[in-house]
């Protein structure tokens, strides 16, 4: 066990196995596919797959900059790497500044209000590191829109210049979709961004971002889902290693004839003679509800015996049931595992099941799982 293992599946019921070295893998080879310095988004407790070891795995490889989402998450992140340089994507919260010096952390500026803030904040003679600077070129979220001008970005120099700004950033809407034309349009004005910032550096690409054509890789980027094992080309063979693996275990396994009904409210009905699995797992283990199996929709799957089984009825808080007919009964018994997620059922297929994406399933997974971490 290492320090970040939790209890063993004895009292869990599932257990969720997390590969640190192909998570390593993945941001070398996603570095050396932009051929420049790549950081490490880990925000949502590093996509739910927990912020402390996978930060711990990836500065030991030598990822200098993360990136999450809260300061609450910074603060957490700085506890495992010291050194690094750690940007908190959702900006600065008014009378938040102090709290950033504290933990040394870096905001990421997305409007003239948190620019001044933090530009008055540095010249009460504060100590703190390089903010970064988001500049809103497609999604209309978070960001200085410089679709009001460049006149803008001249307008609030001053206070550029007094926020000690060390990066300038924008993020991708749609590169997951190579042909989507807001792509182009994104990578133009972001070019002429990154221009009007001499000797700062710039980042754009985001995990997708790695894999368009024409898109410049500045001096970092930023993948998080592709490291995590996601897919950032769909359509395409996933060119990222498999990170985790979720398996539970059978519960109870019963012989139901044909016109049975199933689950709660009676919604998925026997066709035939089967065999069914209740299975420890449920939604509160954060695998979607919507990945139910009714007369009316297809749902998620389990691997039971090497055979991909269907669920059926309702998941539960706790429970699902799985038709395990098609599995041999030999490796189909009380006690013996099954898979969630894992081979043929990757993050995408098991979005798809869920009605959802991969990266809902990766940053719902519960607290309940035993969690064994390799490679670290």
């Amino acid at each position: 066990m290492t320090i970040f293992d939790t209890p063993d599946a004895e009292t869990c019921g599932t257990i969720l196995t997390i590969d640190l070295g192909a998570l390593v893998a993945n941001w070398r080879s996603l570095g050396e596919r932009a051929g420049t310095e790549a950081s490490a988004v880990v925000k949502a407790n590093a996509y739910g797959l927990g912020l402390e070891p996978a930060v711990t795995a990836l500065a030991a490889a030598g990822c200098e900059s993360f990136f999450v989402a809260h300061l609450s998450e910074g603060v957490r992140a700085r506890a495992v790497a010291p050194r690094a340089a750690i940007y908190v994507l959702n900006g600065l919260l008014p009378g938040s500044a102090g709290r950033y010096a504290e933990h040394d952390l870096s905001p990421v500026l997305g409007s003239s209000e948190e620019l001044q803030e933090w530009a008055a904040f540095r010249a009460s003679g504060a100590a703190v590191r390089p903010a970064a600077l988001h500049l809103d070129t497609a999604m209309n979220r978070l960001g200085i829109w410089p679709g009001e001008g460049m006149s803008l970005m001249r307008a609030l120099k001053a206070d550029i210049d007094a926020a000690g700004i060390g990066l300038v950033m924008s993020h991708f809407a749609s590169s997951e979709d190579e042909n989507d034309p807001a792509n182009a349009r994104q990578i133009a004005a972001f070019s002429e961004i990154a221009a009007a910032f001499p000797g700062i550096p710039a980042s754009l690409k985001n995990s997708s971002g790695h894999f368009l054509k024409d898109c410049p890789s500045y001096q970092l980027t930023r993948p998080g889902y592709a490291l995590y094992g996601g897919n950032p080309t769909p359509g395409l063979a996933n060119p990222m290693r498999p990170v985790i693996a979720l398996t539970s275990r059978i519960l109870q396994l019963r012989d139901v004839e044909a016109g049975m009904q199933v689950g709660y409210n009676g919604r998925w009905t026997t066709k035939r003679k089967s065999r069914l699995a209740t299975i420890c797992l449920g939604y509160a283990d954060g695998y979607p509800r919507n990945a139910s199996w009714t007369d009316t929709s297809t749902g998620g799957s389990a691997i039971a015996g090497g055979v991909v089984c269907p669920f059926v009825g309702t998941v539960s808080m706790d429970l699902i049931i799985v038709d395990v007919t098609e599995a041999p009964a030999a490796q189909a018994k009380r006690g013996d595992p099954v898979t969630l997620i894992g081979g043929p059922l990757d993050l995408e297929t098991v979005g798809a099941g869920a009605k959802t994406i991969g990266y809902e399933i990766l940053t719902s997974l519960g607290r309940r799982h035993a969690r064994r971490y390799l490679g670290l």
